[in-house]
């Protein structure tokens, strides 16, 4: 019985004796789980509410007028590019295979520098042939002039000895007919010397002919051949044959050329100021004038080109570039202050929202609206008098859904 009473008391649970300590691994799952939810919700607010932006297209408004207390205002603006006068692919007059090419793009060159070198074995045998016939022509005459002197002592002889009747007639007629022969065959050897010399003259040229020269001074901008290739002034039309050298460009002959709407075109007149912006540089203004305009107009287009001169040289104007002109009348200090200042922007940037004109300035990735006052309609460009200021990036096309304080993602930079 003691052993049985005993048993029990060891299965008796003690309540008097304290708790065992709990386990943390319940509180480290729960904070793992929050930390899951937490990066989560993150990392779907990065990408769905970056996906929720909207995408825009944006460009600078362009200053345009009589900003700067300019003493000229802008009677007309207009878009063109940048183009050389005097450009040229130069070529070598024959064909040939290229021995060895002297030029790279963006190097200067002046007139007469070479370029290029053909190799000239078959100019050379030429030339050596035309020297070799010059020599045997100046042979024949030696030989020639030798036998006339004995031909002419002869004739005086037997004239001497005719006239004492001391030989025949026939013999004196046979010795005066080989002199005459004789002179008749120097004058055409001379000839021939001539006609040999002036052979040597086209077989040099031929030679020179191998030597490519730059035209004009100027600047390289295109390497069109290589060492090995085989060049023609002529396009053989297989594609193994190239037609030039390279191309040469004169800084000093560029210029901007322009289609001005024929509407418009009673503004210009030539000699007329005008201020020129690169697309490249929107804030460097050029000064430039009118050098003539093309009295013919494109009737696809409905425009008249017009010629537009630099006043002042810069290697930062290159040709092909785009260009934004100003035609500019001059104004009396009076009313300079009186005169338009605006920017240019794409029509397509200012839309109209409860019967206002308005247009979207992205800053910090915001769109904000701002109300503005239109002035003339340039092109597909617009003149805005109020609401915006130079160097503003509007928004091209702002779709109906854009609202002011939107939030947008800038897709593609127009400004190029």
């Amino acid at each position: 019985m003691n052993a049985s009473a005993d048993l029990l008391k060891e299965l008796r649970i003690d309540r008097t004796s304290p708790p065992p300590p709990e386990s943390r691994r319940g509180l480290w799952v729960t904070l793992a789980v929050i930390a899951v939810v937490l990066v989560a919700a993150i990392a779907g607010w990065w990408l769905f509410g970056r996906e929720a932006a909207t995408e825009v297209r944006t460009t600078p408004a362009v200053a345009i007028g009589g900003a700067g207390g300019s003493r000229a205002t802008s009677v007309l603006d207009a878009s063109g590019y940048v183009v050389a006068r005097r450009i040229a692919t130069v070529s070598a007059k024959v064909t040939g295979r290229v021995r060895e090419v002297l030029i790279e793009e963006g190097q200067r060159v002046e007139a007469g520098d070479v370029m290029a070198r053909l190799d000239p074995v078959d100019a050379d045998a030429q030339q050596a042939l035309a020297r070799s016939q010059l020599e045997a022509a100046r042979s024949q005459i030696s030989s020639i002039q030798a036998q006339l002197t004995e031909a002419e002592s002869n004739a005086q002889r037997l004239t001497a000895l005719a006239g004492q009747q001391l030989v025949s007639k026939a013999q004196h007629d046979q010795a005066i007919a080989q002199r005459d022969a004789l002179r008749a065959q120097l004058l055409t050897a001379r000839r021939n010397a001539t006609v040999a010399s002036e052979q040597v003259d086209i077989a040099d040229i031929g030679v020179d002919n191998t030597i490519v020269r730059a035209p004009f001074g100027g600047v390289v901008i295109a390497k069109a051949a290589q060492p090995g290739e085989i060049i023609s002034p002529l396009s053989a039309g297989g594609g193994y044959t190239r037609t030039g050298i390279g191309t040469i460009v004169d800084m000093d002959s560029l210029e901007v050329e322009v289609d001005v709407n024929e509407a418009f075109i009673g503004r210009v007149q030539p000699g007329m100021p005008v201020e020129v912006t690169l697309n490249a540089y929107p804030d460097w203004k050029i000064p430039a004038d009118v050098i003539a305009i093309i009295p013919a107009a494109d009737r696809g287009k409905a425009t008249v080109k017009v010629r537009i001169g630099f006043k002042e040289k810069d290697p930062r104007i290159v040709p092909d570039m785009g260009a934004r002109v100003s035609f500019l009348e001059q104004v009396q200090p009076e009313q300079a202050d009186a005169a338009p200042i605006g920017v240019l922007v794409p029509g397509d940037s200012v839309v109209e929202r409860e019967g206002l004109q308005v247009a979207f300035v992205v800053s910090d990735d915001t769109a904000r609206q701002r109300a503005v006052q239109v002035g003339r309609t340039l092109g597909d460009d617009l003149e805005v008098t109020g609401g915006l200021s130079a160097g503003d990036r509007v928004v091209l096309s702002p779709p109906d859904t854009l609202a002011d304080g939107a939030k947008v993602n800038v897709v593609e930079d127009t400004d190029n």
